[in-house]
């Protein structure tokens, strides 16, 4: 008997299915004390790797969501099948959500996670040099957050936290961002839409643990926008989101591709006409995963 509980799980043993995809299921990237452990999936393509890794981020509001399922839009095999078709690794990450702890827990166990797949990258069989990051909603912000901040930036040891494997580089080579929130302080006056009758707090006071106006460093430093600076060379990004979005605004990509670009960094905006959140009323969701598969596969796979 081990006490306390390691800090996480060596990978478990993979199962192989029928197309020779090996799936590396419920491994245990990082354990907190009073906390539920947190888990990842990792599926592999057939053949010979290292294979580049795509870290899939799920959204739900910081309150809910699950690793094992896309939105509901998104049918899970199209989006497991064309990542791994495409020769890259899909390591998917829960997370803890915002009511188990406030920002910046979340980002703090994505970091965890990208570390632990470069230490047991021999184990996975996949290239820990060669890492994007892919997240829809909640996700999505989390994914470019990822992206954007490191050991360069501001307040950087409290961002990248010590959960898991503990240390190590967190950087990612490529960022694809749905719909991601990306400045939480233009969000106040932006009512978060509930069904009559439904009982759900709200996402941006619970990810802050209070309200914008109770916590403006905070929800600073919970905005992407806030790291896309002149030097701070951000990865390449992929922003795609519904122009008719209720939940978050269109505008918010926007803004974030502005400041990359003022970054002097590569943004692609990509605006899916008519689509609310989670790309309802689009009629082509395929050919939305198709472009980001495609980004992602360009990005880790061109030669240095």
């Amino acid at each position: 008997m081990t006490w306390p509980p390691p800090p996480f799980q060596v990978p478990v043993i993979p199962v192989t299915d029928a197309d020779g995809v090996r799936h590396f299921h419920g491994v245990t990237y990082a354990t907190t004390p009073g906390f539920r452990p947190r888990l990842l999936d990792v599926r592999v393509p057939a053949g010979e790797g290292p294979f580049p890794v795509v870290v899939w981020i799920h959204g739900g509001g910081w309150l809910d969501g699950d690793r094992r399922y896309p939105p509901p839009t998104v049918p899970v095999e199209l989006l497991h099948g064309t990542v791994t078709a495409a020769g890259l690794a899909l390591v998917s990450v829960d997370y803890r959500h915002s009511l188990e702890a406030p920002f910046p827990a979340q980002l703090h166990d994505v970091k965890a996670a990208i570390r632990y797949v470069r230490k047991f990258a021999a184990v996975l069989g996949v290239d820990g040099d060669r890492i994007g990051v892919w997240g829809e909603s909640a996700g999505g912000h989390l994914a470019a957050l990822a992206g954007l901040t490191g050991p360069h930036s501001t307040d950087a040891e409290a961002l990248e936290g010590a959960h898991g494997v503990g240390s190590g580089p967190t950087g990612v080579m490529a960022v694809v961002d749905w719909y991601g929130v990306s400045d939480l302080t233009t969000l106040a006056d932006h009512p978060m839409p509930v069904p009559a009758g439904m009982d759900f707090p709200d996402p941006y006071t619970a990810l802050l643990g209070g309200t914008e106006t109770e916590r403006p460093a905070l929800a600073r430093a919970a905005s992407p926008v806030t790291y896309a600076t002149p030097g701070s060379t951000p990865p390449p990004f992929l922003l795609i989101h519904g122009t008719q979005d209720g939940l978050v605004p269109y505008s918010q990509s926007e803004q974030l591709a502005e400041a990359l670009t003022r970054a002097d960094g590569q943004a692609t905006l990509r605006p899916v006409e008519g689509a609310d959140h989670i790309f309802l009323g689009s009629p082509d969701i395929e050919a939305i995963v198709t472009e980001s598969v495609t980004f992602l596969t360009h990005h880790l796979t061109a030669k240095a």
